[in-house]
């Protein structure tokens, strides 16, 4: 769910129908620069609530914001853009809330709890939000699917922390698994995701309880994977999910496979 700056399209006329005419560059200061991103994200944010993601325009958000559309485009190639823009925010604030349980915690289950609790600490601002652009991120061809291409940073780093779970934790992964249980412990996060898009409980509370036992089985499973008669089950759920979950085939590189020199 990464992106970067991009620089803006040629073409006068952007993929929403807003012209998308060349503005002046913002200034070279880097420090003003990511003001000026900062501005745009935010305000895109709030218009995406209150407008919803489908009727509001690139133009519009330039608008608000107080730059041109030409700048908005500098920034950001597109409303797609802006929704990977959210996504990397949330993954890096979900890094800097994992540090206290990931730095003072060595229970496998504790771990995997904290972090999924941490995320939906840092994701409760946004909640009405997500339920807006849900449907498009449901659509597999969509840039905003968790799984697509676009999405690849955050999903890496979201993977990246389950692996630290797994690395810090008391509980021994077995080498063969190493590889497998950051995707899958990923995976169950993003059913918890999914759940918490639809959990209308005050404070999510139904979404905190699930984060709770989801890590509770989760930490069973892990442990009783020390039995090698088990170990087969687990590649065989690894092996399901990506050989027809999209996007997955590529989340991670094939460990079995060495780096071309």
């Amino acid at each position: 769910m990464g992106s970067g700056a991009v620089p803006a399209a040629k073409d006068s006329t952007s993929a929403d129908g807003s012209a998308g005419s060349q503005g002046p560059r913002p200034p070279r200061t880097p420090a003003k620069s990511e003001q000026t991103r900062a501005l745009i994200l935010e305000t895109a944010m709030r218009l995406f609530q209150e407008r919803g993601y489908d009727k509001t325009t690139m133009r519009a958000i330039a608008k608000e914001a107080g730059v041109s559309v030409g700048n908005a485009y500098y920034y950001f190639a597109g409303k797609e853009h802006l929704i990977q823009g959210f996504y990397d925010r949330i993954a890096a604030e979900h890094q800097v809330a994992v540090r206290a349980v990931l730095e003072g915690e060595t229970d496998l289950e504790a771990r995997f709890a904290g972090i999924l609790k941490a995320w939906l600490d840092v994701a409760e601002p946004y909640h009405e939000f997500a339920v807006q652009f849900f449907k498009n991120a449901a659509d597999p061809d969509s840039p905003l699917s968790p799984f697509s291409p676009e999405s690849e940073h955050a999903r890496l780093e979201a993977i990246g922390v389950c692996r630290e779970v797994l690395v810090g934790s008391k509980t021994k992964v077995p080498a063969e698994l190493r590889n497998i249980l950051p995707e899958l412990l990923w995976l169950s996060q993003m059913g918890l995701v999914l759940y918490w898009v639809f959990d209308r409980t005050e404070r999510r509370e139904r979404s905190y309880r699930l984060a709770e036992r989801g890590a509770r089985l989760t930490a069973l499973g892990i442990s009783l994977a020390r039995f090698r008669t088990l170990r087969p089950l687990v590649r065989e759920v690894h092996e399901l999910f990506t050989e027809f979950l999209p996007g997955m085939t590529k989340a991670l590189p094939d460990p079995t496979k060495k780096p071309k020199a």
